[in-house]
């Protein structure tokens, strides 16, 4: 059935667990950075999974972890709180810099699936709660950097997800209402802040949250961005 609203004109995607799986990518790195921080000390690699809510039996961010959504001073303040008298800026630093070089393992082939978008006129853009370095370098890992309108990190001076601030700051650049934009993302702190900017929103399950979570925020849940195409298609077919 097609949505009671106007066809989108901007596409606005998190990165983490949207644009790229979130636990091919994110679980190794946080592995290794617990590991770093833990130097050969159990006690405290136990205190670090603790911390940020990581099991390290599985080698897995659990559901409920603060990392997730949050961005790169809060997953450092959430180390620094199992590394008494660490500087935080030390560690947000630190975290900075592995991210950059995280390995990727992109939700679709990106370059053709971003240039089908372009191709039906689309302004495209990501807002992710991770540093604007992180995400330039890894969107550049992949040649996709060129293809978006708008990149933007919680550093970036709009704001953080779930506020809705960085979204407008993407409705303004492109000039674009945001009621003809869909905000894309894999948790709830997307799906809130598309909604709180007055956008469309899209759920995707390539992030550690289930459908039941994403739903009640999502005017629809894919299983990855790869079907966004045939989704438009279907939900805003003429009547």
């Amino acid at each position: 059935m097609p949505l009671p609203t106007p066809a989108p004109l901007g596409l606005l995607f998190d990165k983490d667990g949207t644009l790229f799986r979130f636990g091919e990518t994110w679980n190794i790195w946080a592995a290794e950075v617990i590991a770093h921080y833990a130097a050969g000390c159990d006690r405290t690699r136990q205190a670090l999974a603790d911390a940020t809510g990581f099991d390290l039996t599985n080698s897995a961010f659990l559901p409920d972890s603060p990392v997730i959504a949050g961005t790169n001073r809060e997953a450092a303040e959430c180390l620094a709180s199992a590394l008494p008298g660490t500087d935080i800026g030390a560690i947000e630093t630190y975290l900075a810099d592995s991210a950059a070089t995280a390995p990727l393992a992109p939700a679709t082939d990106l370059p053709p699936f971003l240039d089908e978008l372009r191709a039906r006129g689309m302004r495209l853009g990501v807002m992710t709660n991770d540093t604007e370095r992180a995400a330039l370098a890894q969107l550049g890992a992949v040649n996709i950097t060129q293809k978006f309108d708008f990149i933007a990190g919680f550093d970036s001076g709009f704001g953080a997800k779930p506020a809705p601030d960085p979204l407008l700051a993407f409705a303004r650049a492109t000039d674009l209402d945001p009621a003809r934009i869909a905000m894309i993302g894999d948790s709830t702190h997307d799906l809130i802040a598309g909604r709180a900017a007055g956008m469309i929103t899209i759920g995707v399950l390539t992030g550690p949250a289930l459908e039941p979570e994403l739903s009640p925020h999502a005017d629809v849940v894919l299983p990855d961005i790869g079907a966004i195409p045939d989704w438009l298609d279907q939900a805003f077919a003429p009547a």
